[in-house]
């Protein structure tokens, strides 16, 4: 494989299924039909479309099989930068379902807007115009395209103009899905394909954008960027696919290998110059956005890009190492934390961070009945202590874990009572702030431990100063594991100063 890919995030799609599906099949499609529909830097217009070696990729993944000749994913996501050729893919593709897909069928180009989505459609159009074999075989209206050998239909739609009835959908392609003002239009088209079982898949492909949409929570873009990355984490069971491209956390931002890391089709479909371009006359936040396919938040982030991955490496916690534990608890339709801070080994050595364990709501997956189960929680910790017996202290928030944090301490475990008050949480804040920038504190890379430290954003208190807190408009970003960290790591420097203070005995 080239450079190109695989990209930064992949969700795991076995070899089986790739053979099984029918990827091969839509690749000698478009390298058979397809056209480029305006002249480009890929070649001019009308000329024959041709496939790169990651875009052929790509295609498989998105088309690997069940082996009951369906589809392994009926959700999938691609994100990409600007200019990277998503419409002219997105339209093939949507031909090739209308004339490869089942009996009867419906695909759909949709979009926030309906210029938007006709830019899909409209190349598509295009295509079976430009060649006199798919011409002969559809009958091509305005807003639709007729298959009548088979009874199949290809539309366009858009959230300005749709109805929430009727759909028995085979194919649905969601174009800069990142734009969508709320989730409804996606809800409609996912749910329309339930007739069809795994012989039906939605596809959004779309550039990074805000987190948050118009309701004030994750846009659905951003809330399947999120289930992709716990899936290539392993935090949870494979539901959907994701292929998005991205640089490095600590990447600089200026840098043309950046710019090439997180581009497929830098230099190729889309012109180096291009970039050079745009970096002179885009403001930073939308040239990240658009040209790196980096998310942006409408709040402060506590830690600039890339100061977590910068104190991540590779180590064993030992069963003789010595370590403070931090419990953030929750109940219902929240997250619960414990985290692990190790004392310094020998001199001038640094803390460690481990994720012990974790317990979050999936949002994709649980209703608001959701609740954590107190009892593995429980057990979890005294497990743990088990394991590793040198645990100077346990660092509890105290709301709705009165009983378990009487149970432990009972077991044996030093268990302290840690309120989470302004007094605490700002001078804590600034001290694990201190010793991430620093690299006073090494952590091991964990999914979910990043996931929640770039979810904490800086909320400023005029009287007390800054603290982490989690953006409470979008309750699915998740901030426990942070707190939770923030919480031992408080309370390992204080027991190391401690230890380091002579006693004076009066």
């Amino acid at each position: 494989m080239g450079k190109s890919w695989p990209p930064a995030w992949l969700t795991p799609v076995e070899a089986a299924s790739l053979a099984e599906g029918k990827g091969d099949l839509a690749v000698d499609f478009i390298e058979a039909f397809g056209v480029i529909t305006k002249d480009s830097i890929a070649g001019p217009q009308g000329s024959q479309l041709i496939l790169r070696d990651w875009q052929k990729d790509l295609i498989r993944h998105l088309y690997a099989g069940d082996g009951k000749g369906g589809f392994a994913s009926k959700i999938s996501l691609v994100g990409m930068p600007r200019k990277q050729g998503k419409s002219a893919m997105a339209s093939s593709l949507a031909v090739f379902d209308t004339f490869f897909g089942p009996r009867g069928g419906e695909v759909y180009s949709v979009a926030a807007e309906k210029e938007q989505a006709r830019i899909v459609f409209n190349d598509a159009k295009k295509m079976i115009e430009a060649n006199e074999e798919l011409s002969s075989q559809a009958k091509i209206y305005r807003d639709a395209i007729e298959i009548p050998a088979t009874g199949s239909v290809y539309r366009v739609l858009s959230a300005e103009a749709y109805s929430k009835e009727g759909y028995n959908s085979t194919a649905v392609w969601a174009d800069e899905g990142h734009a969508m003002a709320d989730r409804t239009l996606f809800d409609v088209m996912s749910l329309s394909m339930g007739a069809r079982g795994n012989k039906a898949h939605l596809v959004m492909i779309t550039t990074a954008g805000r987190k948050s949409d118009q309701t004030g929570g994750d846009s659905i873009a951003y809330t399947l960027y999120q289930t992709g990355q716990k899936i290539v984490n392993k935090e949870i069971e494979p539901s959907m696919f994701m292929a998005w491209w991205e640089p490095p956390k600590d990447a600089d931002y200026k840098d043309p290998a950046t710019w090439e890391l997180a581009s497929p089709g830098y230099g190729d479909i889309c012109a180096a110059e291009d970039y050079e371009t745009a970096i002179k006359v885009t403001p930073e936040a939308e040239f990240k956005t658009k040209r790196l396919n980096i998310w942006t938040n409408t709040k402060t982030a506590w830690l600039p890009a890339g100061a977590w991955q910068g104190i991540e490496e590779e180590f064993e916690m030992l069963p003789s190492d010595e370590y403070v534990l931090g419990f953030d608890g929750s109940w219902k339709n929240d997250s619960t934390a414990l985290v692990a801070v190790i004392m310094p080994r020998f001199e001038d050595d640094t803390y460690r961070a481990v994720r012990v364990a974790s317990w979050e709501k999936d949002f994709a997956l649980h209703d608001d009945s959701w609740i954590v189960d107190k009892k593995e929680v429980a057990k979890a910790v005294m497990d743990f202590f088990d394991k590793q017996p040198n645990c100077k202290e346990m660092a509890c928030d105290p709301s709705y874990w009165e009983d378990e944090m009487y149970q432990w301490s009972e077991y044996g475990i030093p268990v302290v009572e840690y309120k989470n008050t302004l007094s605490r949480t700002v001078p804590a804040t600034s001290k694990l702030f201190e010793a991430i920038m620093n690299k006073k504190l090494r952590v091991q890379h964990d999914g979910a431990m990043t996931r929640h430290m770039e979810n904490c954003i800086l909320k400023i208190d005029a009287q007390r100063g800054a603290r982490i807190t989690k953006d409470f408009r979008n309750p699915k970003l998740k901030i426990d594991l942070a707190v939770a960290l923030m919480m031992a790591f408080d309370r390992a420097t204080v027991r190391m100063e401690e230890a380091l203070v002579p006693q004076v005995y009066v």
